[in-house]
């Protein structure tokens, strides 16, 4: 959720800093959560769906744009293997997981040593099989843990925790950058991100973290306030992943689809590591 992240911010007109067309963003941002709260409230089972058709399509997006910079990734067996890793969730749990992920690297490098006949010689075979496993790992690995999360006893809840959580960072991140940044956090990776929007994605994210875990997953309120604070970390972490990603890439979005936003990526990149954080604290301390 980081792209509409305020961290970003660093002058004082609110509109340069958005960096975006707002009431699109707004609006579209809106609409998803509204869809996904009601998804988790009256059937919950339906978010694994969800979280596979945005997979593919992020995982789509990434390819698309690592092609044109000549990085030639089998997107077949990428497409295919990240299903594999968010369904096998379902039945078989993390052993589901990590099965479908180690099956899906494999089945990579064999695709991409062979993908044009048995008497080509391979060209860029390591870096190409290097970043698809990593593709994999960063979109679909990830993104299973919130198909996890849904299984879990209550799991709805702890989803909704999670989503909630992350939200907090983007808009207090938002707020604050916006009105106060000035102090660039890691101006080589993210040169609008400020020291300023990450205190204030930091106050929303124990904020949120107290209140959700309190009263949605029915938790001690510590365990809110080291979600709020691991989260505000991974979320941040996250979006930094994915801004040094397309600058290598000389992009500025994965994609197009969402108005105000960019593509599907560009909305979950802070979100993909924090579901495995999420998943890992609510696993261990609720």
């Amino acid at each position: 959720m980081g792209k509409a992240d305020g961290a970003s911010a660093a002058t004082a007109t609110p509109a340069p800093k958005a960096g975006r067309n707002l009431p699109a963003a707004i609006a579209v941002g809106g609409g998803l959560g509204a869809a996904l709260v009601l998804i988790l409230v009256y059937v919950p089972l339906v978010w694994i769906g969800v979280v596979a058709a945005a997979m593919a399509i992020a995982t789509w997006e990434v390819t698309k744009r690592l092609r044109e910079a000549d990085i030639s990734i089998p997107l077949i067996p990428l497409l295919l293997g990240g299903q594999a890793i968010i369904w096998l969730s379902w039945p078989y749990g993390p052993q589901g997981v990590l099965a479908a992920f180690a099956g899906t690297a494999l089945v990579t490098m064999v695709w991409r040593l062979f993908e044009h006949g048995l008497k080509a010689t391979p060209r860029n075979f390591l870096r190409d099989t290097a970043i698809a496993v990593f593709v994999a790992a960063w979109i679909p690995l990830l993104a299973s843990f919130a198909t996890l999360m849904v299984l879990q006893d209550g799991g709805a809840g702890r989803v909704l925790s999670f989503l909630i959580v992350v939200v907090c960072s983007d808009v207090g991140g938002y707020a604050a950058g916006v009105f106060f940044g000035k102090h660039p956090m890691v101006p080589a990776i993210s040169p609008k991100k400020t020291w300023e929007g990450f205190t204030g994605s930091l106050l929303f994210c124990v904020i949120g973290g107290v209140l959700s875990v309190t009263f949605i997953v029915g938790a001690n309120p510590l365990v809110g306030v080291l979600l709020g604070v691991v989260l505000v970390l991974t979320a941040t972490l996250g979006d930094l992943i994915e801004s040094q990603v397309k600058r290598e890439l000389g992009i500025k979005d994965m994609g197009t689809l969402l108005p105000g936003h960019g593509g599907i990526m560009d909305r979950l990149d802070s979100l993909l590591p924090s579901a495995f954080v999420t998943w890992l604290v609510l696993t261990v301390l609720a």
